[in-house]
């Protein structure tokens, strides 16, 4: 109810204002939310990313599903035609140490082709232009020929010396033991190769999920053709080899699958174990980089000198973080405010916005400067003396001046007819508006270049003599166009 007794008090609606900074023309309601984008839809690389990023394989994942389908059809006709006869035969523990295997090969296969192998993320254009000035110097600039400058630095790990390259790609210098992969178009931490068979790279993320995939699905092929073997040999001591081959036509395809792919999948098995036991990758073993003597001259300075501590740090250890936060969402770049023209044109409009700022504060501090110094050309009385001077803070008019309009100044290209008039309405800011400033006065206020020439009668002083109109009129056009000089700096 109001205090008058009147009817009840209306309901007010209130709009909260926007404080961001918005052209005059658009409505603060009426802009659209941008939808936030996460990193891996503007992944850089060939790559592929399923389940909003959580999944990262590579673009060529045709031999994958490959893979998958091997692994699936042998495996399904080994538990639908072969188990059933073993579990009663033998005994139930085949199908359970088949399921087994079967559901560690699946895992550690899925794990190898979604997961990040290490990929190092690329270098910003500002760090990639820091790193190019950083060359240049090391380099000298000075020096002539069309051959660039060498692209490598050298460090030092247990006494070894290594060159790290530079990729011109990513713009970085990639670590010790890294490369990049021309098909993924990525540099990759730890690099060992590219697997077409896992549909990914392999790298320091997955190496030890694609060293168990390749240890298990070596034990379950060997697994299968042995106990596939095994049924078709009981079957045929009851009712002939050809007679039991008829009756199992399922155990038949896998023996010959089982047959061709045991030798490569046992001896990738041993290449790689090999490569643990060393610490090598299968990219340093290829190119011959070390030696595992320690004597000689290119020994590995990554092995720890005893297998067991070898195999420990490559299957063992922590799992590094990825780094290319591919799930993480794209900051938006900080709008800078634009600086308020109100329909006039700047000076330097076309400077950055820093210069802009810089100028606005000169300008305004200029304001202040034409305040103190066009106070004495306003005076209408004849004289002024040490009782009537102004205080700091304060201005005094002889006679009520008109209302003064608050603009920007412009250079001088801009106002080619420059009179006092327009000059003062201009720069002079009304008291009312800069209420609570210190104002300079005479005294404190500097003489711009081109103010006073030298010898002028005219001094700052306790009492100011009366000017004659004619020097009244020549001094405020000197005056003006030095102060005009000044807000143009």
């Amino acid at each position: 109810m109001t205090p008058g007794g009147g009817g009840p008090m209306k309901d007010c609606e209130y709009s909260q204002i926007s404080t961001h900074s918005s052209s005059p023309m658009e409505s603060p309601h009426k802009k659209k939310k941008i939808a936030a984008r996460r990193k891996w839809e503007v992944f850089p690389g060939r790559n592929k990313f399923f389940c909003n990023g959580r999944i990262m394989m590579a673009r060529q994942t045709g031999v994958f599903y490959l893979t998958l389908v091997l692994i699936l059809v042998t495996s399904g006709l080994f538990f639908a035609f072969d188990c059933p006869y073993l579990a009663v035969k033998i005994t139930p523990a085949i199908p359970v140490v088949g399921g087994i295997l079967f559901f560690f090969v699946m895992g550690t296969l899925l794990r190898t082709s979604f997961s990040d192998p290490g990929v190092l993320p690329r270098a910003t254009p500002d760090e990639a232009a820091d790193l190019e000035r950083q060359i240049d110097i090391a380099n000298g600039t000075s020096s002539g020929g069309y051959r660039p400058p060498p692209r490598t630095r050298e460090v030092i790990i247990n006494g070894q010396t290594v060159k790290l390259k530079y990729c011109f790609t990513c713009k970085i210098f990639r670590p010790p033991r890294a490369s990049h992969c021309s098909l993924c178009d990525n540099c990759v931490e730890r690099f060992d190769h590219h697997c077409p068979w896992v549909g990914n790279c392999v790298g320091k993320r997955n190496y030890r999920f694609f060293y168990m995939f390749i240890l298990s699905l070596s034990f379950l092929t060997v697994f299968i053709f042995a106990f596939v073997i095994t049924h078709v040999i009981l079957r045929s001591q009851q009712t002939g080899f050809l007679n039991a081959l008829k009756d199992s036509p399922a155990s038949v395809l896998e023996a010959v699958v089982c047959f061709f792919s045991v030798w490569s999948i046992v001896g990738l098995s041993g290449f790689h174990t090999y490569l643990i036991s060393s610490n090598q990758t299968t990219n340093e073993d290829i190119k011959g980089s070390w030696s595992n003597k320690r004597g000689k001259e290119n020994y590995n300075p990554y092995s720890y000198g005893n297998i067991i501590t070898n195999c420990c740090a490559a299957l063992c250890g922590p799992i590094s973080p990825s780094l290319i936060d591919r799930r993480g969402f794209i900051q938006p770049d900080t709008p800078q405010p634009a600086a308020p023209t109100n329909g006039i044109t700047m000076y330097g409009a076309t400077q950055s916005q820093s210069n802009m700022c810089d100028q606005d504060q000169c300008i305004q501090s200029t304001k202040f400067v034409l305040q103190a110094a066009a106070t004495p050309l306003l005076q209408s009385e004849p004289s002024l003396t040490s009782e009537e001077l102004p205080l700091p803070g304060k201005t005094t008019l002889g006679t009520p001046c008109a209302t003064l309009s608050l603009g920007q100044p412009t250079p001088p290209s801009s106002m080619p007819n420059l009179t006092s008039e327009t000059v003062l309405t201009d720069m002079i800011p009304l008291k009312e508006e800069h209420d609570g400033h210190q104002f300079l006065t005479p005294e404190e206020a500097p003489s711009p270049p081109g103010m006073l020439s030298t010898g002028s009668p005219i001094t700052h002083s306790h009492t100011l003599h009366v000017l004659s109109l004619a020097s009244q009129d020549s001094l405020h056009e000197d005056s003006v166009r030095g102060l005009v000089k000044l807000s143009s700096v």
